[in-house]
């Protein structure tokens, strides 16, 4: 088992088990890039004491082309921080959640109604908050729900274990209540454009531990996982300027629509709405793995797919890493509920 899977493992038997805090930085390394993070601080983000703008995107998505005949409309649930709220946009059908709902109303071919209770700025204990939120009217309970947490986490060093003990019981909790579940890990804060070395390398390394750490626990709970990696590789690596937004931290419209093409086929997957191969693509690097093991590769490659496989076996429980063809989304606007 590599290094990362070993962390991996370790953060997530701590959260499960309730062992101490396992920090995403060693004590020895802080003050070395207190300065660094000072500096990215001002930087990158919104920091001032402005109210943050997010575009309210819940609503009915598929309307203008699905009906009652096509049957009650899927009732999909996003949660998580500022990535998942969709602050850097302007307009609602720039927002994850909208971009998803469209995508997932063309391929189930029906309406998808979104509710999305995402907060930026929240941390992952924010969830216990969120989840209530979502499952809080008894005529509407969410058939498919998707998590994007992590990076504030990593930012106010959480520890690692604390991190996924509130992810983990988010997911049971989803689960129970009778949704599916797709998480999307911790991006690799390593891609923010100003943040310069040593805090770049430190920010790549804690955020994937953190990713992969985040996918054995919602593996373990029934859910997904897709990494979004570097924010969905080299698309943002080689146009930060066009991926980013003007905060130079969160995605752009395009970012966005990167984002949601690589999650959309493991929301549509979650739901059997999707293709299932009969066996892992090898010359996609796809195949079973023990979980700990899978989740270390899947946060090396953004836009990789985690999810239960087999039952535990001496090497631990078992997953299939696949690495789905993405979709492109058409941008839609949300129509109200009430509307006709």
């Amino acid at each position: 088992m590599s290094s990362r899977a070993r962390v991996a493992r370790r953060i997530a038997a701590g959260a499960a088990y309730g062992g101490g805090g396992i920090g995403l930085l060693g004590a020895a390394t802080v003050g070395v890039v207190l300065a660094e993070v000072h500096i990215a601080r001002r930087q990158v983000g919104n920091h001032g004491p402005e109210p943050v703008h997010v575009p309210a995107a819940d609503g009915v998505y598929g309307r203008r082309m699905y009906g009652p005949r096509d049957g009650e409309p899927l009732r999909f649930l996003m949660l998580g921080d500022s990535t998942a709220a969709g602050q850097g946009v302007h307009r609602a059908g720039q927002t994850p959640g909208a971009l998803l709902a469209s995508g997932l109303a063309a391929v189930a071919e029906r309406t998808v109604e979104l509710r999305n209770v995402a907060q930026p700025g929240a941390r992952s204990d924010d969830l216990d908050r969120q989840v209530p939120l979502g499952l809080a009217d008894p005529g509407w309970q969410p058939d498919v729900c998707v998590i994007m947490i992590g990076a504030n986490d990593v930012t106010h060093r959480m520890p690692a274990t604390t991190s996924v003990r509130h992810l983990s019981a988010a997911v049971r909790r989803l689960r129970t209540a009778g949704a599916e579940v797709v998480v999307g890990t911790c991006p690799d804060l390593g891609s923010v454009e100003p943040v310069q070395q040593p805090l770049r390398w430190l920010a790549r390394r804690a955020s994937r531990q953190l990713a992969a750490a985040q996918t054995i626990g919602t593996v373990e709970q029934g859910g997904r996982t897709v990494s979004l990696g570097d924010l969905l590789g080299p698309e943002f690596s080689a146009n930060p300027r066009e991926m980013f937004g003007p905060d130079n931290y969160h995605p752009s419209m395009e970012g966005y629509a990167t984002a949601a093409m690589a999650v959309l086929p493991t929301l549509c997957a979650s739901l059997g709405l999707w293709p299932e191969e009969e066996r892992p693509d090898a010359s996609r690097a796809e195949g079973f793995l023990p979980v700990a093991r899978a989740a270390a590769r899947a946060a090396q490659e953004g836009g990789t797919e985690v999810a239960a496989a087999m039952p535990t076996g001496p090497r631990g429980p078992w997953a299939l890493l696949k690495r789905r063809r993405r979709r492109r989304v058409t941008v839609q606007e949300p129509v109200p509920q009430s509307s006709a």
